[in-house]
């Protein structure tokens, strides 16, 4: 089945994705008129001062307050870890894969930051707690129900990115409470900047993002997908969120004469294969034009798909804008 993102690594692949692919789908394909609007404004790169802070309000209306700037930080999920490395901090312990990319810490370096044990959807609270966090991050719809367990010891902070903007605006919510104002600034400047530039040279080709562990798929929707909140700005992106429940089929695909495809290979245990590679035995699959002219571009998923931060979507513009020269 084809549907829109996650809010939890893609609804932690829809709960594995229930079901198999769907055919019959109405068209998702948006009129040439509205192609230009759909990349939205300009961006600005104007960058508004960071003001160092104990408490504040993010954009979700979630309330932070802290004693002191935080020294021990736990990610449960890899916006944070996008996030402390923009800055200049590493996280007392991680359940995210993040770090190892070069990008990032490196394998080497990333090797030193402890794992909490549980995987991504249930990270295990004694080992979250044995960290003696003075913060600890994770993701609201996901990690939500671990609040209870930590609040009398730890502050918990749980966000929910679903655009590019949200991104930018917890980096300077994080960068307020560490004191980490000029970095905060510095990371939102260079990757305003990177967009911008970006967008100059939008492509008129047809651009895809999917996802998923086998012939059953996902579309990554800009409503509600961080890295495809990008791709309007980029290139000609008519996928539109079509709820928990909304479906795309392969031959809707095969419609939309798709340029170029984007494919996150995601596994619930260990990688069997790539997203590609699966599909290629589906006999619609070579019909794609971005098969035929050899724009599929199988890319990382734990910057592409989990990464989110700043970070992580200038790695996706600058291989994205590749990909769609």
């Amino acid at each position: 089945m084809l549907r829109s993102p996650s809010r939890f690594v893609r609804s932690w692949i829809t709960a594995a994705l229930v079901g198999s692919v769907l055919v019959g789908c109405g068209s998702s394909t948006e009129p040439a008129s509205e192609k230009a609007a759909a990349a939205g404004p300009k961006t600005d790169v104007t960058v508004e001062r960071i003001k160092a802070t104990r408490a504040l309000t993010d954009a979700g209306g979630v309330k932070v307050s802290l004693e002191k700037e935080p020294e021990r930080i736990v990610c449960l999920f890899a916006l944070c870890d996008d996030i402390l490395t923009e800055l200049g901090i590493v996280p007392t312990a991680t359940n995210s894969a993040l770090l190892a990319h070069p990008e990032f810490l490196g394998e080497e370096k990333a090797k030193k930051v402890d794992i909490i044990p549980g995987g991504f959807i249930a990270p295990e609270v004694e080992a979250i707690l044995s960290h003696k966090p003075d913060l600890v991050i994770g993701l609201e719809d996901t990690h939500g129900k671990l609040a209870p367990a930590l609040k009398d010891a730890t502050t918990f902070w749980p966000m929910q990115p679903e655009t590019w903007e949200d991104s930018v605006g917890y980096l300077r919510d994080v960068a307020a409470l560490t004191g980490r104002t000029a970095e905060g600034e510095k990371a939102e400047k260079t990757f305003r900047t990177k967009l911008a530039e970006a967008e100059k040279s939008r492509s008129d080709k047809t651009a895809l993002i999917i996802y998923g562990s086998d012939e059953n798929f996902g579309v990554a929707t800009p409503e509600t997908d961080v890295g495809a909140s990008l791709f309007p700005k980029l290139a000609d992106y008519p996928w539109k969120s079509r709820g928990v429940e909304g479906s795309y089929s392969l031959e809707e695909i095969l419609a939309a004469d798709v340029d170029v495809l984007f494919v996150e290979t995601l596994s619930f245990g260990e990688a069997d294969g790539k997203l590609s590679e699966k599909l290629a035995k589906n006999p619609l699959w070579g019909k794609l034009p971005a098969v035929k002219n050899g724009g599929v571009h199988e890319v990382n998923s734990e910057v592409w798909a989990k990464g989110r931060g700043t970070r992580s979507l200038g790695i996706i513009l600058d291989e994205a804008t590749a990909a769609l020269r």
